[in-house]
């Protein structure tokens, strides 16, 4: 509802609009005003004589209004139900809905409209008050906490302004706050929030109130609130639980948003020119600790920071570690083993393959659950994005030598199995321009199938024919060739250079030999 300030300021505005001669629709429809309102300010202001002359200020405006402007609404005609006002009235006693009352008035004989009967009901029964109860909490019982819009801050990487947001928890019963602003809300900004609030308070509440934020509340619902499996773990890990504020109604909270993030607006933002968001984070917690902590509160006429003192004991101890800021993301276990999570690759075991997971991944650690949240695999925390982190009994047998091949392992290799070998080896992964890593692995797990012995017989021969690929080996083996013997190729004379004999030739060429 806007305030009386507010009202007086858009009737100062009608009024500038009247003064500019513009009729009653102009006005209305510049100010969104309805026409009988203009009509009605319009014959008022005149009377004041308030048209002809400069308006007066805002203060003596307001002074004006309130002391001669009648605010009592013009007489109403009576109402075509109030011949049948006993009949309705019962009816309303006995919870009759307002279209059976239109009904059974029919059958009397009334020939009124439906909204005629909802209006004359609406006369009789006054409308309902809201009722608003001060929930008091015992100290170390409650914290709660919201998001606020900040406004604009000074993002230190581009050195432009950027919009933020202040994060506060306030606890109920002493009114001690912590306050941090932020540039995002993001799930991870979320949970690293409420550590940093449990950091500075030293300990942490029984539980915690919290808006239907989409970091903490799956479903914005009151009777069944099911927090986000990274919140859930957050307030396990600190031994909190959530209550979720009602939809809606932030009543609920209003320590917090009367409070914390109204007050912070108030006495900490306004008026400040946008500085870094370092530079606020440290003016901030300084404005708590000197302005805001040592203030007589307005409610409990204490100083937050004093009952904060008598308050400490009742919260509950922080845990030996800080939480590890875990976000949840249920993933697929892909055809090759791994899971993909914020830009990397994480194996679990190639028996659930194809099947949903759950990633639970730390700031240093990452941990993998099935659907059941049964726990199959723990990594560390990949650096960079399209790393791999795998533990090779996650992969089926038959695929873990490829994964452990390397230059060296397979030039060692080769050395085991003879001179040739080695040649051959060298030769594949010398090869430019493509990496014949793979293939010499294929090479040497030949000698599983054929034996080391026979594999560098292989690879002398093909040596021996300059003939060393892969392919060419592998034939070598399977049609048993290199038992032959000898493992060379016969040596052939020289071809001659005439299909004649040099007799032949110089007889033909001098003695008349004749060709034919």
């Amino acid at each position: 509802m806007p305030s009386k300030r507010k009202e007086t300021m858009d009737i100062r505005e009608l009024l500038r609009h009247i003064q500019h001669g513009q009729s009653d629709r102009a006005v209305a429809q510049a100010t969104g005003v309805n026409r009988k309102t203009v009509a009605r300010y319009r014959a008022w202001a005149t009377e004041q004589g308030l048209l002809a002359g400069s308006l007066p200020p805002l203060g003596e405006l307001h002074k004006l209004l309130k002391e001669t402007m009648n605010t009592t609404s013009p007489p109403q005609n009576a109402s075509s139900v109030e011949p049948y006002r006993e009949l309705v009235a019962r009816l309303r006693e006995q919870r009759v809905e307002m279209a059976a009352i239109h009904q059974r008035l029919i059958e009397r004989g009334y020939t009124g409209s439906y909204s005629s009967v909802r209006r004359f009901v609406t006369t009789l029964e006054p409308a309902r008050l809201e009722v608003v109860v001060r929930v008091e909490t015992r100290p170390g019982e409650e914290g709660q906490v919201d998001f606020g819009f900040a406004g604009l801050l000074v993002d230190l990487e581009t050195g432009e302004l950027r919009r933020a947001w202040a994060f506060v928890m306030t606890l109920s019963w002493s009114r001690h706050m912590f306050v941090e602003f932020v540039f995002d809300q993001k799930l991870e900004t979320w949970l690293r929030l409420h550590r940093n609030a449990f950091a500075f308070f030293g300990a942490v509440p029984e539980r915690l109130v919290v808006d239907n934020l989409k970091a903490a509340i799956v479903r914005a619902c009151w009777d069944e609130p099911q927090a986000q499996h990274s919140y859930r773990e957050c307030a396990d890990h600190y031994g909190f639980l959530i209550a979720a504020c009602r939809p809606y109604t932030p009543q609920h909270k209003g320590k917090v948003e009367s409070g914390g993030v109204h007050y912070v607006k108030r006495n900490f933002l306004a008026g400040r020119e946008p500085v870094s968001l370092p530079e606020a984070n440290q003016a901030v917690l300084r404005w708590v600790n000197d302005v805001a902590g040592p203030r007589r509160h307005g409610t409990t006429k204490e100083a937050p920071l004093a009952r904060f003192e008598v308050e400490r004991s009742n919260l509950k101890p922080l845990p030996d570690t800080p939480y590890d800021l875990a976000v949840w993301k249920q993933v697929k276990l892909h055809n090759d083993c791994h899971v993909v999570f914020q830009e990397a690759y994480y194996s679990a075991p190639w028996r659930l393959k194809g099947q949903k997971l759950w990633v639970a991944g730390g700031t240093s650690q990452v941990r993998i659950y099935t659907a059941d949240y049964e726990l199959v695999a723990t990594h560390d925390r990949a650096q960079r994005p399209g790393q791999r982190q795998t533990h090779l009994d996650h992969l089926p047998a038959e695929k873990v030598p490829g994964l452990l091949l390397t230059r060296e392992n397979c030039r060692q290799q080769a050395e085991a199995v003879g001179p040739a070998t080695v040649e051959v080896v060298n030769r594949l992964l010398d090869h430019r321009p493509e990496d014949r890593l793979r293939t010499a692995g294929r090479l040497l797990r030949l000698a599983e199938r054929f034996g080391a012995e026979r594999l560098e017989a292989g690879c002398a021969r093909a040596l021996r024919f300059d003939d060393a690929g892969y392919a060419t080996i592998k034939h070598i083996l399977e049609e048993g060739l290199d038992r032959e013997v000898p493992a060379v190729p016969e040596e052939v004379p020289p071809a001659q250079l005439f299909v004649r004999k040099a007799a032949e030739v110089v007889e033909h060429l001098f003695g008349g030999v004749s060709w034919s």
